[in-house]
Parts: structure tokens; C-alpha cells; sequence
């Protein structure tokens, strides 16, 4: 059986993929429109999204585990705060000129919806157990009867 962060990491890839794939999209429309420094406004804003929503989802699956009466919770302040703080980035680097801010905030607003569209697919796609299934009993204690 795979270990826990092993699995926590490949919950992550039906997000990561997607995300990083418009990232690396948004990087070469933002390089033909605006540069260089449209192209790492564009990666930087993809690789801030990827970090973000990664850890929040890492940090989700955690606290479900752990903690299964706040998941509901957790998920929504955590959705909530990441938003937030999403803001935050573009309001800081409104006004830059080590990338293209421009590039830089369609990137951010691009790759955050191509993650949640993403995450939705495959949540839509798991199969998630609505019950959880008792354990089966040892074969030895289903052997029953004389043993001629």
C-alpha cells in the first residue's frame, strides 16, 4: 500500500497538470504579446497559484484525515483565504516592473480557474465511498465443521 504522502501527492496531479499546462499557454501567449517579462509574469503568477492551491489542498486532506468534523469548515476559510491572498499578490505586484503586471494577473485569475475546473473534474470522477464498508472477517474464523 502506497504511503500516505505518496498518496496525497498523486491527489494532486488531476489539479497540477491542467493548471501548469495553462500556465505554460499563458507564458507563450504572454511572451508574443509583451516579451520576456510577460512570460515570467506568466510563470510566476502560474507557480504561485500551483503553490497555493496545492498546499491548501495538501493541508485539506490532512485535516480530513485527522479532524473529519472540520473538513467542511476548513475547506471552505481555507478556499476563502486563498482567494485572499490572491488578491493580495496582485495588488502587491500591481504596480511592478520585474514582470508584466498585466500578464501577471490574467495568468493568476487563468490558472485559479483552470484549477478549480480541474479539481471539480476530478472530484466529479473519484469513486468515493458514501459508506464505509465493514472489515471482512479472517478465513479461519469462516472455516466451520470437521476437517475429514
Amino acid at each position: 500500500m502506497p504511503s500516505s504522502s505518496l498518496k496525497d501527492a498523486r491527489s494532486l496531479l488531476p489539479a497540477v497538470v491542467p493548471t501548469a499546462g495553462a500556465g505554460v499557454i499563458a507564458a507563450v501567449v504572454a511572451a508574443a504579446v509583451a516579451g520576456g517579462e510577460g512570460a515570467l509574469g506568466a510563470a510566476v503568477a502560474a507557480l504561485i497559484v500551483i503553490l497555493f492551491m496545492g498546499l491548501g489542498l495538501f493541508v485539506l486532506q490532512r485535516t480530513a484525515r485527522s479532524l473529519p468534523q472540520l473538513f467542511q469548515m476548513m475547506g471552505l476559510l481555507l478556499y476563502a483565504t486563498q482567494i485572499l491572498l490572491l488578491f493580495v499578490f496582485l495588488a502587491a505586484f500591481k504596480n511592478t516592473e520585474l514582470f508584466h503586471p498585466k500578464s501577471f494577473a490574467l495568468t493568476l485569475v487563468a490558472t485559479t480557474l483552470t484549477w478549480i475546473a480541474a479539481q471539480t473534474r476530478a472530484h466529479l470522477k473519484a469513486k468515493i465511498l458514501y459508506v464505509e464498508p465493514e472489515p471482512s472477517q479472517s478465513k479461519e474464523s469462516e472455516k466451520t465443521g470437521s476437517l475429514s
